[in-house]
């Protein structure tokens, strides 16, 4: 593979949200997703929403969702350990068609992954019964609207790990 097919670029991102007719993205911006945070303040099609912690970005998509919008959330695998109960009361338990991009922080398929965060992350997903998808390049884009079609197909939130930094 030739460098250009080993990267994820924020336009891929936006690209298939786009596609899916997403309304908001709510997140809590890193120093991670700043390539993305560029593009999407740029995007007049997508609102963005940022909070104060991860576990409001569920009661914020919930609440756009309720009022018939499109929302997405985008957090880090640690701020899925921080939503643990709102991803419970807010996504499992109303049946939200939630789909969130998570950074998949500290994961690599090259080695050992020390992390915590990282080796955690699939193990809790797998515990709620919340399905994922892995994207790491332009090409596996695409699978954030299987994600979406799969979360609204069956009312349930669904993960995309994002095992990668964005490039530029």
């Amino acid at each position: 593979m030739t460098t250009q097919e080993v990267i994820l670029h924020p336009a891929s991102v936006v690209a298939e949200l786009k596609k899916n007719n997403i309304s908001h993205v709510v997140w809590l911006p890193d120093s991670e997703t700043n390539f993305m945070f560029q593009l999407l303040t740029n995007e007049p099609s997508l609102s963005l929403v940022p909070v104060c912690r991860e576990g409001e970005t569920m009661a914020v998509s919930a609440g756009l969702w309720v009022g018939g919008k499109r929302p997405i959330v985008l957090i880090q695998n640690t701020g899925i350990f921080e939503s643990g109960d709102s991803i419970r009361g807010l996504g499992l338990d109303i049946n939200q068609p939630l789909v969130m991009l998570v950074g998949y922080r500290g994961w690599s398929r090259h080695g050992l992954t020390k992390d915590s965060a990282a080796r955690f992350i699939e193990h809790i997903l797998h515990a709620w019964g919340i399905s994922y998808y892995l994207i790491e390049t332009d090409e596996d884009a695409d699978r954030i609207s299987l994600a979406i079609e799969e979360a609204e197909r069956t009312s349930k939130p669904v993960a995309v790990l994002v095992g990668t930094e964005f490039g530029s």
